[in-house]
């Protein structure tokens, strides 16, 4: 069954600024995300709820698309950004956090398990709290605009 994209008003904010090479790997991942999926993404990110239910995908050299599902065929865009390391002002990772409401969980012992259920293949669902996320990004994307 496909599945339907979304993405939150920050995301649409961000994907307007990608290049011209990088709005055509977005594409295609977009396409690749209705097709197939939670199987179309690099790995899901680990840590306490609800950071262990959204998922990354490494579009070309440091940029990231960070997605949600809100139902297994209803993903949302939550990020389009770069990882800078170096950065942590303009770090996707940062920002996402924001995003969650949760402090960013220690480095040490991270892992990045398949975005996908490894017994059954569904996809890590976060429900309705993707609202608050949502509403959040609405909000981070309007202090972005004036900032």
């Amino acid at each position: 069954m496909p599945t339907e994209v979304l993405a939150t008003p920050r995301a649409d904010q961000q994907i307007a600024a990608l290049s011209r090479r990088e709005s055509t790997l977005f594409n295609a991942f977009v396409d690749d995300l209705a097709a197939r999926g939670c199987a179309a993404l690099s790995y899901r990110l680990s840590g306490p709820v609800p950071v262990d239910h959204v998922c990354v995908k490494h579009l070309r050299g440091e940029q990231r698309v960070v997605v949600g599902f809100e139902s297994p065929q209803r993903a949302w865009i939550l990020l389009v950004g770069p990882h800078h390391d170096d950065d942590q002002e303009f770090n996707i990772y940062t920002e996402l956090y924001r995003l969650l409401g949760v402090e960013p969980p220690a480095a040490a012992g991270r892992t990045k398990p398949p975005c996908c259920d490894v017994e059954d293949q569904a996809a890590p669902v976060l429900g309705p709290q993707l609202d608050d996320v949502i509403a959040r990004a609405q909000q981070l994307r309007r202090s972005r605009r004036r900032g």
